[in-house]
């Protein structure tokens, strides 16, 4: 696809992005911008497929809208073409161990011998400066979830393991944390026509995301102790089986919302609920006794369906915990078109996914081709970037770039 052919959309076209990396962080920030009509070129690495085309249907999903080429960027030639985008671009993104692109001679100086302007996202494990033994080391995201601190406060009480979020969480809130960070730096970077650099730490955008827990813990020097759903002090477990053996999640706090749920059952009137609380405390004994037992009794007896809508007609907060199937029933995804699909050029089917999120008014975000097959644009965006035929043949021979 030539950059002609695409449709023109968003509050981001007009932007041009290189993606170089694999699996999840990196190329899901280039996911976000084509998704705001910004033109992504994703290079993968000549030496290995990425590894999410192993995955199903998640690569359509993290790469839609995005043009396929593939490149060995040390080589002599993948610096040729490497130059070249990066002359037109305005943001580069690439995800490796840390230091690797200063391996290859690729620092930020000569990128920005190449193009002053090019904003240069670099997401690495462990970042791009620290402790020389950390900087190098490999990461996924379960090793940035280990060493955020994050997953030492997820999962069941000891002696069960601590436990890793499910899916690629710190994986997505890098991508996240990446995607805000190059905003800002386009932003300036227009203002003043002055590049700028970004080191991403995976681990470092977990730690920043662990309110209370982290804070008491640093400051009070206290480790909080590990317990699944439960809470820290409430006295309720708030997710909750139903009759029907499905799940519910309860969200009970506040003095007008524990008023409400304490009338509803029953328990208003009881004396030991007479004093104002916004939260039932495990120390509040009978109190927090009767509340967990009228909560028990009240899912129990009813289905999760019957229990979400008799809360929320009260103003209680709940929500089912919903499963896949229960969400392509449900009628504020499809109000929404939360789930949407489009054509997958790999497997020429339609597939559906997550549609773009969040919502824009004005600009609305699109999805116009899934994500593309090995190199599938590999002469259209080399020719586009002025390479004849013959060089790109040559590219070919000497395995700079390839295709599936």
């Amino acid at each position: 696809m030539k950059s002609t052919e695409m449709p023109k959309f968003g509050n981001l076209q007009g932007i041009k992005v290189l993606s170089i990396g694999s699996a999840i962080a990196g190329p899901f920030v280039g996911t976000l911008f084509a998704e705001q009509g910004a033109d992504v070129i994703y290079a993968e690495s000549t030496i290995f497929p990425d590894m999410f085309r192993m995955f199903g249907d998640v690569f359509t999903v993290e790469h839609r809208n995005q043009r396929s080429i593939t490149l060995d960027v040390p080589s002599p030639g993948g610096r040729r073409i490497l130059a070249r985008l990066l002359e037109k671009c305005d943001l580069l993104v690439e995800n490796s161990k840390g230091g690797t692109w200063a391996k290859w001679g690729l620092t930020d100086d000569v990128l920005w011998e190449i193009n002053p302007k090019l904003v240069i996202a670099h997401i690495s494990g462990f970042g791009q400066t620290g402790d020389p033994a950390y900087i190098s080391r490999g990461s996924f995201d379960p090793i940035g979830q280990a060493f955020s601190g994050f997953m030492a406060i997820n999962g069941e009480p000891d002696p069960a393991p601590p436990y890793a979020a499910k899916p690629f969480t710190c994986d997505y809130i890098t991508a996240l944390t990446t995607a805000w960070a190059c905003m800002a730096a386009l932003y300036r970077t227009r203002e003043t026509g002055v590049g700028e650099s970004i080191d991403v730490a995976q681990y470092e955008t977990l730690a920043r995301l662990q309110g209370n827990f982290l804070t008491e813990g640093i400051n009070n020097g206290q480790q909080p102790p590990r317990m699944g759903n439960k809470d820290l002090k409430s006295a309720l477990e708030n997710v909750q089986k139903c009759k029907d053996g499905n799940w519910v999640m309860l969200a009970l706090g506040g003095t007008a919302v524990l008023r409400r749920v304490e009338e509803l059952w029953g328990l208003a009137d009881d004396p030991d609920f007479a004093e104002p609380h916004g939260v039932v405390f495990k120390s509040d004994g009978p109190r927090a006794e009767k509340f967990v037992k009228a909560a028990v009794e009240f899912c129990q007896s009813h289905t999760a369906e019957e229990v979400d809508r008799i809360l929320n007609a009260h103003q209680i907060p709940c929500s089912v915990i919903m499963t896949y199937e229960m969400m392509l029933d449900n009628p504020q995804y499809k109000a929404r078109e939360t789930i949407t699909e489009w054509h997958d050029p790999i497997t020429d089917r339609r597939v559906k996914g997550v549609g773009p999120i969040p919502k824009f008014k004005n600009n609305p975000s699109r999805i116009f081709r899934g994500g593309a097959t090995y190199g599938m644009d590999n002469e259209d965006v080399l020719s586009e970037f002025g390479f004849s035929e013959e060089e790109i043949q040559y590219f070919y021979e000497t395995k700079t770039i390839k295709k599936q």
